[in-house]
């Protein structure tokens, strides 16, 4: 059974009428968590939870002293720069914080007159990471892309034999993950023309996005103490969007024999909201395997598992370019996916990730890696889309592309929906590509 409590009523509003409709995506059933400060300012970041077209400015509401219990607790954690010391407390002070900013922000609250004026709007405001980053790590979770890839480079047999068994992933950077970035087109290495040659050096050519979404670790684990599967959504603080571009060209030349390095290192993109696993309770779904396929092994299988290990949030790709911006078109939608299909889930990334005696920190950061669906236009980079660059797309406005240029703008989305529940949202990731700098 689902974890649902009154939080959850579908039924519930807010006093703050903007979250009372369809477009926000932020009605008090999801009050996901953002670390903010007002645009252009020199005020301290801040952790903030939204709620419709606003922000409740949590080390404003803390000296208010409207709270007891654990979530007095809680919130005593929300005043510096980052969410870390929250995520640290665990699930119980997570989810008493939740309901009393629920029933705090609910239709009819005795509370609105003290919590109105701690309300900021998010169009005044400007986003950092939510939690410091210890660690990074990027999985390689949907089957489609993984299939969609190795068809490019092994026709006869596009999955390696260890993929159905083990999560595959790799450890990344954390130093360039950040919101809203702008940043330069990576240079590098690249394979040379002809065997033998010198490889060659400059701005890569083959730049792409990739359709994810991350898992933001709670709690973590001592050294040497794995985190069981049925345990492994207690770690879990919540999820957001990630784009971790990807320099396809200096990737074919370095990958072998230890995976991706530069081709990966140089940005990675997060949406600036958390939408907490209790926030995602309603859309949990069962987690199969299509008849034929491997089991997984004992360790990464329960029965509650597969009852509910899967979530269904829908993702879309969407991409502007400085034409399309300079015309005022609308941005194009490139593909769409659901988490639900990935191969793995994320209680199995957590507990894989420490069954060696790994220790996750609060504040670690998973990569679903690339999130394609079975349809061509599920397909979550552009490697897939172009078929490797041989494809090129056209947008709606005329132009054309293979892999992305200077100017390019890809913004990822996604939500939870379904009937007669409100829409949950997780905002946008957004990433714009500079020149190189040479």
């Amino acid at each position: 059974m689902t974890n649902l409590n009154e939080t959850h009523d579908a039924t519930l509003t807010s006093w703050v009428a903007s979250a009372n409709g369809d477009a926000t995506g932020f009605p008090v059933q999801n009050l996901p968590f953002a670390v903010f400060r007002k645009r252009g300012s020199q005020e301290n970041f801040r952790p903030g939870v939204a709620i419709g077209d606003r922000i409740v400015d949590l080390a404003a509401l803390s000296k208010l002293n409207m709270f007891d219990g654990q979530a007095a607790e809680a919130l005593k954690t929300c005043t510096g720069d980052s969410l870390n010391a929250l995520m640290a407390l665990g699930r119980q002070h997570w989810s008493a914080l939740r309901l009393a900013l629920s029933r705090a922000l609910r239709t009819g609250s005795p509370l609105q007159a003290q919590v109105e004026p701690v309300l900021v709007a998010q169009s005044d405001v400007e986003y950092t990471t939510p939690a410091r980053i210890g660690d990074y790590t990027d999985f390689y979770i949907s089957v489609h892309h993984a299939t969609n890839i190795g068809k490019q480079f092994r026709p006869d047999n596009p999955l390696l034999p260890n993929y159905k068994w083990v999560p595959i992933g790799y450890h990344g950077r954390a130093s360039s993950l950040g919101v809203n970035q702008q940043f330069p087109r990576p240079v590098g290495q690249t394979r040379p023309a002809a065997e033998g040659e010198t490889p060659q050096f400059g701005p890569c050519q083959r730049l792409d996005y990739e359709l994810e979404l991350g898992i933001f670790v709670g709690t973590g684990n001592a050294q040497g103490h794995r985190i069981a599967l049925d345990q492994a959504d207690d770690h879990v603080f919540g999820l957001c969007i990630l784009n971790d571009w990807s320099a396809r060209d200096i990737q074919a030349w370095e990958y072998q024999p230890l995976g991706p390095f530069l081709s990966k290192n140089f940005a990675s993109t997060i949406s600036p909201w958390i939408v907490t696993a209790e926030a995602l309770e309603p859309f949990r779904t069962a987690f199969t395997r299509a008849e034929g396929e491997p089991q997984p092994l004992p360790y990464l299988s329960s029965d509650n598992n597969r009852a509910q290990g899967a979530y269904d949030v829908r993702m879309e790709v969407l991409m502007t370019t400085q034409a399309s911006r300079d015309a005022q078109q609308a941005p194009a939608r490139l593909s769409a996916s659901n988490f639900r299909d990935a191969y793995w889930n994320v209680a199995q990334l957590i507990t894989h990730h420490t069954v060696n005696g790994c220790n996750l920190q609060s504040g670690d950061l998973l990569g679903t890696g690339t999130l394609s669906g079975a349809k061509p236009d599920e397909v979550g980079s552009l490697l897939e889309l172009t078929q490797g660059g041989k494809a090129p797309i056209t947008l709606p406005w005329g132009e054309q592309r293979t892999f992305l240029q200077d100017g390019d703008q890809i913004i990822i989305r996604a939500e939870c929906r379904k009937a007669g529940y409100p829409r949950i949202g997780f905002g946008e990731s957004a990433g714009t590509v500079l020149p190189a700098v040479l």
